[in-house]
């Protein structure tokens, strides 16, 4: 199997399914953008956009218990952030990173 450049397989066109994760990756950066700027700058900056579930459940990452409990009393605002960037949001999960 020969050895291809990351910057060529970024590129190429041939793989659809390394497209689709960057397309998801760059999606999840802008949501990510987007919740971050809703929120106090010491909430926002231990916010991660996860995942948006089929069920329409928005998965969140934080750094700590104390950031997820407090981000979990924002979870209304959150979801509301999502939804006026198109995103079909129904809950709101935060967890933690370890």
């Amino acid at each position: 199997m020969p050895i291809t450049k990351l910057e060529n397989l970024l590129k190429s066109h041939e793989n659809k399914s390394l497209d689709k994760i960057i397309q998801r990756a760059q999606h999840m950066d802008s949501l990510t953008s987007a919740l971050q700027a809703g929120l106090p700058p010491e909430l926002a900056e231990n916010l991660i956009a996860a995942n948006v579930r089929d069920n329409g459940d928005l998965v969140l990452v934080c750094s700590s218990p104390a950031w997820a409990s407090r981000l979990r009393f924002e979870t209304e605002q959150l979801i509301e952030i999502a939804k006026k960037t198109g995103i079909d949001v129904a809950g709101c999960t935060v967890r933690v990173s370890r």
